[in-house]
């Protein structure tokens, strides 16, 4: 089959993007080797939780879309695979440590009102509402009503099955046909840092888990750095997912080790409810990490007839909807609606 567009790369940057061309009448590759969600994007943790509503800027601006828009696109996703996707907008809670932190609190749930259009809310409630869930030395947490939570690889298995549905192909070698679009992770970083002979982007090595602990339908937690999404896990019994470390030095990319015990003991420290929940699943792999910290979109810099997407590092499923929109956007109908400070040409400009 002839493709109007190849996408290199089964993550959840190449699968969304695939998705969108596929609504917009496009016949769609997939080309993986290493076969879907073999990445960043098969880890475990999938909290979709927005930066704080102030400072506004592109960046903030482009996730509050794709977060607001998240919803629709996994309904549509379920409805073609016939398959859950694991979304829910459960909302969020933080611990309120003290007075200063309660000021801030107070001025950001102002900033919410108008930066996030009305449409959510950046609250302050009383944390014996959800206790024993979370507690705070002030009685107070921030409840917010926009982050979601994703099972990535329930979302991943999902999207492949939608593409199918509609005719797509998910291979892992194959002619590549029609425009071609790069969603290759931290190998594609790696790839434009030999080529250009400076740091672009890099994997960045993160460590998660699962512990086999039922929350219900109780919002994620953020303490200390720590983020606890409630799942649905198997046979409907729910587990919680911990994550997730940060490293740029490692030996071994995709083996859990003592970083990963050390966040465990933290997350169990910081919610008690979790101390004697047993650890089902554990996970470390590569997150892309581009030097400018934001997402690469646009024309590819080594090669030009290509596209890149890539460097989603933490917020890649958060922000998948909307870089599915404008890659879509981008290589189907030539308009660029990505914002400038995208532009792969900062990451190869960036100085820290």
């Amino acid at each position: 089959m002839r493709c109007d567009v190849t996408v290199l790369g089964a993550g959840i940057f190449g699968l969304a993007i695939a998705w969108a061309c596929v609504l917009r009448g496009a016949k769609v590759r997939v080309i993986d080797p290493n076969g879907i969600g073999s990445g960043s994007s098969g880890g475990v943790v999938g909290a979709l939780a927005p930066h704080v509503p102030e400072q506004w800027n592109a960046k903030k601006q482009f996730q509050f879309e794709a977060l607001d828009g998240a919803a629709d696109f996994w309904a549509g996703v379920a409805e073609a695979a016939k398959l859950p996707s694991g979304y829910a907008r459960v909302g969020r809670l933080q611990p309120i440590l003290d007075a200063a932190g309660l000021e801030l609190a107070q001025a950001r749930a102002a900033g919410a009102k108008t930066l996030w259009q009305g449409r959510y809310v950046w609250d302050i409630r009383p944390a014996a509402d959800y206790a024993p869930w979370i507690s705070s030395p002030t009685g107070q947490v921030i409840y917010d009503t926009l982050s979601a939570r994703l099972a990535p690889r329930q979302g991943l298995i999902a999207l492949a099955a939608a593409l199918r549905a509609k005719g797509a192909q998910i291979v892992s070698d194959g002619p590549h046909s029609g425009v071609v679009v790069e969603a290759t992770g931290a190998a594609g970083l790696d790839e434009l840092s030999d080529a250009f002979g400076t740091l672009v982007g890099a994997g960045q090595k993160g460590q998660a888990a699962i512990l086999d602990a039922d929350m219900g339908g109780l919002p994620q937690l953020f303490i200390d750095g720590v983020h606890f999404v409630p799942h649905e896990g198997p046979n409907g019994h729910g587990q919680v997912a911990i994550g997730s470390t940060s490293e740029r030095d490692y030996t071994e990319a995709s083996t859990t080790d003592a970083h990963l015990d050390a966040l465990i003991e933290k997350a169990r420290r910081l919610c008690p409810t979790l101390s004697q929940a047993r650890v089902v699943t554990r996970w470390a792999g590569l997150r892309p990490r581009a030097k400018s910290r934001a997402p690469m979109l646009g024309r590819h810099p080594l090669r030009t007839d290509h596209f890149i997407a890539n460097g989603g590092f933490k917020i890649g499923f958060g922000i998948a909807p909307r870089v599915a929109d404008v890659m879509a956007d981008l290589v189907l109908e030539g308009r660029d609606t990505i914002p400038p400070d995208f532009a792969p040409a900062v990451s190869l400009s960036a100085q820290t």
